[in-house]
Order: C-alpha cells, then structure tokens, then sequence
C-alpha cells in the first residue's frame, strides 16, 4: 500500500488566524497571572484539541456565569463576542473579567451601534444560534436588529415600516454566499446602508480563497476543524462547490477515509482558523504511513496581522 503515490496540495493561509491567537494567549496569560483556576465563558474558539490543552493548564469552560461558583475568579469571554448584558453581570457579581473577543468581532459591534443610533434598523447576516450572532444581536436593544441567514430570507424581508435599513454580517459566512444575499437586499431596498469595509474579516477571506484556488485540481478534499467551526464548515462548502465534491471535515473522532484516498492521486488539505497546524501535520504523517506522499504548499497571501492582549495581562 506504501507504494501509492499521493500528492498533497496543502493550502496556504490556513489555521489560526490573528483573533484565534490572540484569545489562546489571554487564557494562557490570565493563568499565568491570576492562578488557576481561571474561567471561560463558552469555548474560547471552536477547536476541542485547543479547548482541552487550556482546560489541562488550568481553565474551566462553563456557558454561562451562573454556573461559576467562585465568583473571586477571574471569567474569559471567548472570541465569538458576548451580548452586552454579559459584561454587566460579571461587573454585578464584582468579578474580574478579561473580553477575548476578537477585534474583528468588536468592529461589527460598534459598526451595529453606531447605525442604531444613527436612526437604522439593522439587518445581521448569519447563522442563527451561533455564538458570534448571539453576541452581535445582544449589542442592541430587542427588535430593533433582524437576523437574515439566507437568500430566501432576504426575498421574503419584510421592512412594512418603511425604516431606514443597514445591514452587518457574521464575520466568518462564505464570501460567495454572502455576495449573493447582500445582491437580494440592494435590489430590493435601494437606500439600505452597507459596512464601509466588508465584515467579512480577513483571514476567513484568504482561507476561502486559498481554498477556492486549488480545489479543481483535487480528487479530495480535506478541511481539519471542529463540527462547530463555522469557518471551518464554510471551507468545506467552498471546497464543494469549487470543483471538489468530494469534500470532508475532519474533525476529532473522525476516521480518516484511507480507503477513498487509496483511490485519489490528488487531494487538497486546508484547516479552519481555530485549528492548530499540529493537527494538520497529524493528518499528513498518518497518510505518510501509508503512501508515498509529495506535498506541495500554495501559498496565495502572506498573512502578517497580529492584534495585542489587553494591557491588564502584560
């Protein structure tokens, strides 16, 4: 079986992104400093490989702060964001709080904020339920922002009191996708008002295209990330409709398919923003096990963004 010869398209960028690096290090340095334990409010990013080495040096993940029963510890809000209630109960239950949300997340906040006061109901393209959602609907008063998740929503919105409307979107939905539902609402409300930059943010751009890039050229498609990372979906959808249909996630506790790939002289290999490239060279050393593999890395952007921790960690 050794024999078999496989190329690996491995895309660059890929895996962590800026906010993901930044949340991992304010849960590592508020352990340095305050002691364990040290909580977090949801997981810090969608990643259980990332999500257990935390909890082995000393965090405790909880949904809500309820359930934290010394309140003397200090409590993490993940990068996702949190509603602006969150932030005021910690500050009621006299905790230290520490906000790992990411600055791209928190753009879109203020950006749904500003357009609130500015008089406009606000439309939020995304994916219900998802945490960055909750926290981005959570900045503003009930009723006055509309969740909107797919181009059948945006047909069938409708704005009966004739308010000015803008729309903000989740910053890690398929770029394709979202192009098409944003298309929707100009044709139908010519005066609705639009982020001045894209909420769309950066590295979930250039994994999509990186992707995009190299996906006609494979049998197989690989994309190595949690269930729960929307990114990391998002990638396996692009990947699909790229020209890979045969396009999976390989997530924790699943079987890598070696019987599929016996059959692939091609496949691609790409990781979501939440998961550590460790798990990428995981994946490639066990296939190494079997084939003779030739990897060849396509590279379409360097990313060089780096967002500082909060001044009270340093």
């Amino acid at each position: 079986m050794k024999n078999k010869e496989l190329k690996i398209l491995l895309s660059a960028p890929r895996g962590f992104c800026a906010g993901v690096e930044r949340a991992i290090e304010i849960v590592e340095k508020s352990i340095q400093k305050y002691g364990a334990p040290v909580y977090v409010r949801h997981e810090i990013v969608h990643n259980k490989f990332v999500v257990d080495d935390l909890r082995k040096k000393g965090a405790i993940f909880v949904e809500e702060l309820e359930e934290i029963k010394d309140k003397s510890r200090p409590v993490i809000f993940s990068a996702h964001g949190v509603p602006k209630k969150i932030p005021e109960d910690a500050k009621n239950y006299n905790m230290t709080y520490v906000d790992a949300t990411c600055p791209l997340v928190s753009k879109v906040h203020r950006e749904a904020e500003n357009l609130n006061k500015a008089g406009y109901h606000i439309i939020l393209i995304g994916h219900k339920n998802h945490p960055e959602v909750i926290g981005t609907m959570g900045q503003l008063p009930k009723g006055s922002i509309d969740l909107i998740q797919n181009e059948e929503e945006a047909k069938n919105y409708d704005n009966n009191e004739d308010k000015k409307i803008a729309f903000v979107t989740q910053t890690t939905l398929s770029v394709d996708d979202t192009k098409e539902i944003i298309k929707i609402l100009k044709k139908r409300f010519e005066n609705i008002r639009e982020p001045k930059k894209e909420d769309i943010c950066y590295a979930t751009t250039n994994r999509q295209m990186a992707v995009k890039n190299i996906a006609k050229n494979c049998d197989m498609f690989f994309i190595i990330g949690s269930r729960n990372s929307s990114n990391s979906v998002r990638l396996v959808e692009v990947a699909k409709k790229s020209g890979c249909e045969n396009s999976m996630l390989i997530y924790s506790d699943v079987e890598i398919p070696y019987d599929k790939i016996q059959n692939a002289n091609t496949i691609g290999v790409s990781s979501g923003a939440s998961a550590p490239e460790i798990l990428v060279d995981n994946f490639i050393n066990n296939l190494k096990n079997r084939f003779t593999v030739k990897i060849d890395e396509v590279e379409i952007i360097k990313e060089n963004v780096v967002f500082k921790i909060p001044k009270k960690l340093n």
